[in-house]
């Protein structure tokens, strides 16, 4: 008798898990047999990428953050990221707990003092070391992790929670693409679209376990005097890895969750702690007058590329952050999807984009401004000299000018290690949702990949550090921002005609149902269902049919004392009511041009080749519903339900005058 035993890879997609591995594989090899090629080649390529699509990547961002925008302003908002009648998974506290550690926390921690020094002593523009490029500091700092970081999120985010709990389709990135290239995403188009999602993210991720290693090795050796080498940093992503391994066991709700909730308490606690031992007001005043430089810069900053001022500055920040969130876009993106469902699209967006962004502000305006003032005010040198030899340090040597400098910066490493292993646990979750053919994967795919991402994350901080890791992430980020172009283009596709339809069920006209003679059920389906019409017969229905219902409202006009006129118009007939100095009632029966239902039976067999309806216009415009074939009741009742809805509008014209 067979065996009905599953096998172990039967949730494995073989396309992308396969193309992925083999790619990382070369990769992997490359940077073992031949690190100097490596090293020239990506040098080589990243000058490329800098110098020509610099503008590539600083357009394509500010078209993520206009378009969410509209979409949060517009009709589109208002559309559930699920059924109508779902409601959110998690709690709020919860949901931005989860949004918060998955998105920035390692980067915030290992950036948060280091960044705004590091433009202070090198500025994009103007005299370093002073107080405009302090100012200038705290502005461009501001702008790397605001509005446009969490934008690039969000707008994943949204496509795929939109598409997967709105529209049933897999939460994966190829299912964004289904109002673009329809069922072609099951193909090899679609896991060509995951293969380099997958890829983009873990590069992304790999890039964020350096920078945690390194300021966790750089904590310890400042609390223990552990060596600070690449051994250390080896055996720190083998703990931090196992540690993830075990939370990628525990599950979202266990593991993630849990340990998303501990890491925001104690971020929360550390910058507390930062902002009453600092200069308190001065933290106030700074961070609010950043805020406003920031929100009123904005629009120029967005679209700055230092064209007149060329230099290597934008290529080693701005571009390079742009491309490092593009390339974790995948990741986090999949990841606040996984946990958003039940959200309406604005409520999505606004809590995304607005409340992450401010919590991220707060903490580089007073992280930030305290290491400046301490440099400024307090003459703090060694800050400076610690940030130029080693980046990794400046959280350490910050706290070293507070109280309690032992417990807090054992706080802090406890904080980057367990930002380190939230984020390579949820790597690893939604990197598997990508390789997979569906959810509830065996635990050995999550561990697979948590292992693979410490490996290459090791491997490349041996073959060349930091930069190596961000050379790598920039070049696996071009090829996705192109991905989210198209992404973006299929969201506002399918929401358009999301919107249409919930318009339609509140707008549209229902055949009103005769009172002196019902008719039944079936009748009603073949009023409803009619065979498309030539124009001589709507002619004639109008002339008629319409003539007649219009006569009999006029008299009941004319008996109530108001002026009534009949009119004969291009194509069809208009009745208008004068209510002297106010706004008159139009109502008009107008033959227009239509597009039969392909479904509609013999559609295709009237001889006349142009189709017509018996459309209905007010003064506004024509309601786009189709009065052909209604009885002469039918259409009384609803020139009255019209007017009724006329008087209603006049009623509050007066009230606001």
């Amino acid at each position: 008798m067979p065996s009905s035993k599953t096998p172990w890879y039967s949730n494995v997609n073989p396309n992308v898990f396969l193309s992925t591995v083999i790619i990382i594989g070369i990769f992997i090899a490359i940077v073992l047999f031949a690190p100097n090629a490596f090293d020239l080649i990506t040098k080589q390529l990243n000058h490329w990428v800098t110098d020509s699509f610099s503008w590539f990547y600083v357009l394509s961002v500010a078209i993520f953050l206009i378009l969410l925008i509209y979409i949060a302003l517009s009709e589109m908002g208002k559309v559930k990221l699920g059924p109508d009648h779902s409601q959110p998974t998690y709690g709020n506290a919860s949901w931005f707990a989860m949004l918060f550690t998955t998105g920035m926390g390692i980067g915030l921690m290992f950036f948060g003092i280091a960044e705004p020094v590091m433009h202070y002593i090198s500025p994009p523009t103007g005299e370093p070391e002073t107080i405009q490029a302090a100012q200038l500091a705290m502005q461009v700092t501001f702008f790397h992790w605001g509005f446009h970081a969490w934008a690039i999120y969000t707008i994943v985010g949204l496509s795929l929670a939109y598409f997967a709990y709105r529209h049933n389709l897999p939460l994966k990135i190829r299912s964004a693409l289904y109002p673009i290239i329809g069922k072609r995403i099951y193909g090899p188009i679609g896991d060509s679209v995951d293969t380099f999602a997958t890829i983009g993210t873990i590069f992304g991720i790999a890039t964020t376990l350096g920078f945690g290693v390194t300021q966790i090795n750089s904590g310890l050796h400042h609390l223990f005097n552990i060596e600070h080498s690449s051994t250390t940093q080896l055996i720190l992503i083998v703990v931090v890895t196992a540690l993830a391994s075990l939370s990628v066991v525990l599950g979202l709700d266990k593991g993630i969750k849990r340990l998303s909730e501990l890491n925001l308490l104690l971020a929360l606690f550390l910058l507390l702690f930062v902002f009453f031992a600092g200069p308190t007001i001065y933290l106030l005043q700074t961070t609010v007058q950043n805020t406003g430089q920031y929100v009123s810069n904005l629009f120029n900053m967005t679209f700055n590329l230092y064209a007149y001022q060329p230099s290597g500055w934008i290529g080693g920040w701005t571009i390079m952050y742009w491309a490092w969130w593009i390339s974790w876009s995948p990741f986090v993106g999949l990841f606040i999807a996984r946990v958003s469902q039940g959200r309406t699209i604005r409520e999505f967006i606004v809590g995304v984009l607005l409340i992450p962004t401010g919590f991220t502000l707060i903490w580089m305006g007073f992280m930030g401004n305290a290491a400046l003032s301490s440099i400024l005010n307090d003459g703090n040198t060694l800050l400076v000299a610690a940030v130029q030899k080693d980046s990794s340090m400046a959280l350490f040597e910050f706290l070293n000018t507070l109280p309690f400098s032992g417990i807090m910066s054992f706080i802090a490493t406890l904080l980057v290690a367990l930002f380190f292993v939230t984020s390579a646990d949820s790597g690893a979750l939604v990197t598997d949702y990508l390789t997979s053919k569906k959810e509830g994967s065996p635990t050995w795919q999550r561990l697979f990949w948590a292992i693979m991402m410490a490996a290459l994350a090791s491997i490349l901080l041996l073959a060349g550090g930091l930069q190596a890791l961000q050379s790598a992430t920039i070049l696996s980020a071009l090829p996705f921002t192109f991905i989210m172009l198209l992404m973006c283009w299929g969201l506002v596709k399918a929401l358009r005609l999301d919107v249409t339809k919930m318009q339609a069920l509140k707008l549209a006209r229902i055949t009103p149902r005769a009172i002196q003679q019902p008719r039944s059920w079936q009748q009603r389906l073949g009023l409803i269902m009619h065979y498309p019409h030539g124009k001589a017969e709507i002619d004639d229905y109008i002339q008629i049919t319409v003539a007649q219902a219009f006569e009999k409202v006029k008299r009941e006009f004319k008996r109530r004392h108001l002026d009534v006129e009949i009119e004969q118009v291009e194509n069809g007939l208009k009745l208008k009511v004068d209510h002297v100095d106010e706004i008159k009632f139009v109502y008009q029966v107008i033959a227009t041009a239509t597009i039969p239902p392909s479904f509609m039976a013999d559609a295709e067999q009237t001889e006349e080749p142009d189709y017509y309806q018996a459309e209905v216009f007010l003064k506004e415009g024509g309601q786009g519903y189709d009065v052909m074939d209604w009885t002469i009741e039918d259409l009384l009742q609803d020139i009255i339900d019209q007017y009724e809805r006329h008087l209603h509008f006049l009623s509050l014209v007066r009230a606001s005058e």
